[in-house]
């Protein structure tokens, strides 16, 4: 069992998880675009990326997608899983379950084609147990920083989490 010591310890604790599998390229951005039905012609016309951005860029709302991995790879022995740092904090605390509450994101530079994005994950906060309605456990917050190959940071995005064990229905 861990001590609220142990616990706390894992506060600043950081990861870095290697570039994702995904290399951002304009097929991808283009079915993103389909799939939300942007229309913005930031994203379509050559010209206007260029005189806005020095060229294509990816759709900001597109930021996590660069960073999976994907699910299976040949010749990866091991899965891969985004937000390590919080599966590994879940694992710790014996916390199965958990849902994300509150997420926001504060854009760097944009993600360009070419791109590989990686991300180093950073606990800044957890809560002392509380038992709520989906059952007992901890909030806490995590912020993942996505860097680009040339350290440029694309963004920031701060995870406030809940991660619980259901409680028994009676």
């Amino acid at each position: 069992m861990m001590t609220e010591q142990d616990v706390q310890a894992w506060v600043g604790r950081t990861h870095e998880d290697p570039p994702g599998d995904i290399v951002c390229e304009r097929g991808y951005i283009l079915h993103w675009l389909e799939a939300t039905e942007n229309a913005n012609p930031l994203f379509w016309d050559e010209q206007t990326a260029q005189e806005l951005t020095g060229g294509h860029v990816a759709p900001p709302s597109m930021l996590s997608v660069w960073m999976r991995p994907l699910q299976w790879k040949q010749g990866r022995a091991d899965k891969q899983q985004p937000l390590s740092l919080h599966f590994a904090l879940k694992g710790a605390l014996g916390l199965p379950e958990g849902i994300v509450f509150s997420n926001e994101i504060t854009f760097g530079v944009p993600v360009r084609p070419g791109d590989r994005v990686r991300t180093v994950q950073n606990i800044r906060s957890i809560s002392d147990v509380q038992t709520k309605r989906l059952g007992t456990g901890r909030f806490w917050t995590i912020d993942v920083t996505y860097y680009n190959q040339r350290d440029e940071v694309a963004g920031v995005e701060s995870y406030d989490m809940f991660a619980y064990n259901r409680e028994e229905q009676a």
